[in-house]
């Protein structure tokens, strides 16, 4: 699969061209990701099942917000990802400002078996052209829970949703693993392809984004890429 590389030891190896490699080895690279949505949609879980590779059936709600580490070997140099789990509840949605700063690339989770937490993925995407500082942030669209037998949400509504707003789209399950890490790999590729949102020195300059027709044609079954 294009543009996806190989895993080893838990990490998945991406290539990155030379001059993105030299950048992120001369200053390091952390990448600030949020998982969004409605409250009870797995927000937690998928964040528990890429972190740590396991799945608790019985979660607690997140309170506030919950924060974890996950570093990726990027062309021989460790990207670190500092991932902000976010509480669904409406009372606390007044700490999301602080939390969307400065974000390069979020995470829009919805339950395929439960309609309401689709219909409400508009709030959300206000609240994250509201909020959020940089104008080119990277959004994912996913639907969690494909394990379920209950769905009330089609696979083409979520890719109908996610083209219409130009969202990367992905569905998956945190109980089985399926599409999880494939989910996060797709967005850091993404963001790794949108220099302006992590290479200071291009910054002033504007941003393009770098497009590979191979890789995008290659994974256009499996999500709705940037048009």
């Amino acid at each position: 699969r294009a543009g996806s590389g190989h895993f080893a030891a838990g990490c998945a190896a991406l290539r990155l061209p030379g001059p993105a490699a030299r950048e992120m080895d001369a200053a390091g690279l952390t990448l600030k990701l949020l998982l969004v949505g409605d409250s009870a949609v797995g927000k937690s879980s998928l964040l528990l099942r890429f972190t740590d590779g396991s799945f608790e059936p019985c979660l607690k709600p997140t309170i506030g917000v919950d924060f974890k580490v996950k570093k990726m070997v990027i062309d021989g140099h460790a990207v670190q990802l500092a991932i902000w789990d976010t509480a669904g509840q409406e009372r606390f949605r007044t700490l999301a400002p602080s939390y969307y700063r400065g974000a390069q690339g979020v995470v829009l989770v919805y339950d395929v078996t439960r309609k309401d937490t689709f219909a409400g993925l508009e709030s959300w995407l206000n609240e994250l052209e509201m909020y959020t500082t940089k104008s080119n942030t990277v959004k994912m669209l996913v639907g969690n829970k494909t394990d379920k037998p209950d769905r009330e949400v089609e696979r083409r509504e979520g890719l109908q949703f996610a083209r219409k707003r130009s969202l990367l789209f992905i569905e998956t399950s945190a109980k089985t693993e399926d599409g999880v890490q494939h989910a996060f790999e797709e967005l850091v590729i993404k963001i790794l392809q949108t220099p302006g949102l992590w290479d200071t020195s291009t910054k002033k300059q504007g941003v393009q984004l770098m497009k590979s027709s191979q890789q995008e044609k290659s994974l256009c079954d499996a999500y709705c890429p940037l048009a």
